[in-house]
């Protein structure tokens, strides 16, 4: 077994992932650093280079909220690093402006992350997975944290933190009856869509039959591209529901992805919390925007008038079994109106299912007797023991106490400044920390 690479340096932060919550965490730590101090802060990503959705960003794919609640805005709308000054650096600005739209396409802004991202070269590391966190004890405490990562080419990598910040995203949600086709490329995630959708047949024309499940944003963008970029593709679009249902994206509604509304649902009780997370569920889980719903009826309506039904829009449908074939992945579906099973054959099946949010369980484990149930302060650091003094902030797994705003673009500037804030409120005892910094390194 190849010895882990440690490394001598013990910084003052390292981040797991380097998606857009951290991408904005880098940025109110940089403008903080002038006046509060310059903190020795490191990324770790697991893509092999800096993407946002890579996989999903089909060309009709628009981003669904405003271009002005980017990485920087709502907290410094004078920052180099907003959506409007990557639009005047790359000579794009009047013809946006032209477009007429908030909402930007989420190629650009995926190009628009990848741009801040290079800015910020010098403190992240890309193809390298954050396998767990340990505790670096000193006198029966938790004086910093042990980072172990591995690269593409499985070597091990041992940094150490006095703090960490975990954004490490969702993880695909694979239902039951998929589980046994995780090497089968015939059944894959939507997070999967782009780079699986270029081995099958039908890229080069062959007739396929495919089914994508589920009823949400994620669903309804794979069906629109299956139906306009491969004319030789029939779909099936099989969901619990009734219908696809609208995202409830009016003005008053939206307000609770609104910084006030956060502090709203954290001053709650436990169970009224969970009551608001619910009453706006709507706004962001199996929902589709509007224009796509009517774009995907219009296909269906046209079906209609032509008399060629080249899709199928199967509701009330829960997929009870798959079974691999020979000649195909065969899906056993019950009708939940009436109860009838029946046995329908794909050629591939797309599972746009959704995200589990337990990644942060999994790399955090080692510390498991100090954290408790995974609380978080208002300014989301984790509530220890009084036996852990390095200091361990969630980015994306609060929503049970934030609220729906936790998991999405709405709120990313002021959730870093508020995290910034917290981190340089830990770091004043540093002095402390660098009189214990032989031992951590003695432990490293």
């Amino acid at each position: 077994m190849t010895q882990a690479i440690a490394s001598p340096v013990v910084h003052d932060l390292i981040g797991i992932g380097f998606g857009p919550s951290n991408l904005a965490l880098a940025i109110a730590l940089q403008e903080r650093a002038p006046i509060q101090g310059e903190l020795d802060v490191l990324f770790l990503d697991k893509q092999a280079d800096y993407r946002w959705h890579g996989n999903t960003l089909v060309t009709q794919s628009e981003l669904q909220i405003s271009f002005l609640k980017d990485l920087v805005t709502l907290r410094n709308p004078t920052s180099p690093y907003s959506f409007v000054n990557y639009l005047k650096h790359h000579g794009r600005l009047v013809d946006f402006i032209n477009l007429g739209t908030f909402y930007p396409c989420r190629m650009e802004y995926n190009d628009y992350l990848r741009w801040v991202a290079a800015q910020f070269a010098g403190q992240s590391r890309y193809g390298e997975e954050v396998l767990r966190i340990e505790p670096v004890l000193h006198n029966q405490q938790v004086e910093a944290l042990r980072v172990i990562s591995r690269n593409t080419q499985g070597e091990e990598f041992v940094r150490t933190a006095r703090s960490v910040v975990v954004s490490a995203g969702g993880t695909p949600r694979i239902p039951e009856a998929f589980k046994a086709f995780k090497d089968d490329g015939r059944v894959f995630h939507h997070s999967q869509y782009l780079e699986r959708m270029t081995t099958q047949p039908c890229v080069s024309g062959q007739p396929m039959n495919i089914a994508i499940i589920g009823g949400g944003q994620s669903a309804a963008e794979a069906f629109i591209d299956l139906n306009d970029s491969f004319p030789s593709v029939q779909v099936d679009m099989i969901l619990r529901g009734s219908a696809l249902k609208p995202a409830d994206d009016s003005p008053f509604v939206n307000e609770v992805f609104s910084p006030e509304f956060t502090d709203l649902v954290f001053q709650q009780p436990h169970s009224e919390r969970e009551r608001l997370v619910n009453e706006y569920h709507n706004t962001n889980y199996s929902v589709v925007d509007i224009d796509l719903i009517e774009r995907i009826y219009g296909i269906f309506y046209r079906q209609k008038v032509s008399g060629v039904a080249r899709h199928a829009f199967r509701t009330l449908t829960t997929v009870e079994k798959a079974t691999a074939t020979d000649a195909g992945v065969e899906l056993m579906v019950r009708n939940n109106a009436t109860g009838e099973l029946t046995v329908r054959r794909y050629d591939a099946v797309v599972l746009a299912t959704g995200y589990e949010r337990q990644m942060h369980r999994t790399l955090l484990s080692p510390l498991a007797q100090y954290l408790g149930d995974f609380e978080v302060d208002r300014n989301y650091k984790l509530i220890t023991d009084e036996r852990c003094k390095a200091a361990i902030y969630m980015q994306g797994f609060c929503q049970a106490s934030h609220g729906l705003s936790d998991t999405l673009l709405s709120i990313l500037p002021v959730r870093a400044d508020e995290i910034a804030g917290s981190l340089y409120e830990h770091g004043k005892n540093r002095g402390q920390a660098r009189a214990v910094r032989d031992v951590l390194l003695a432990a490293v």
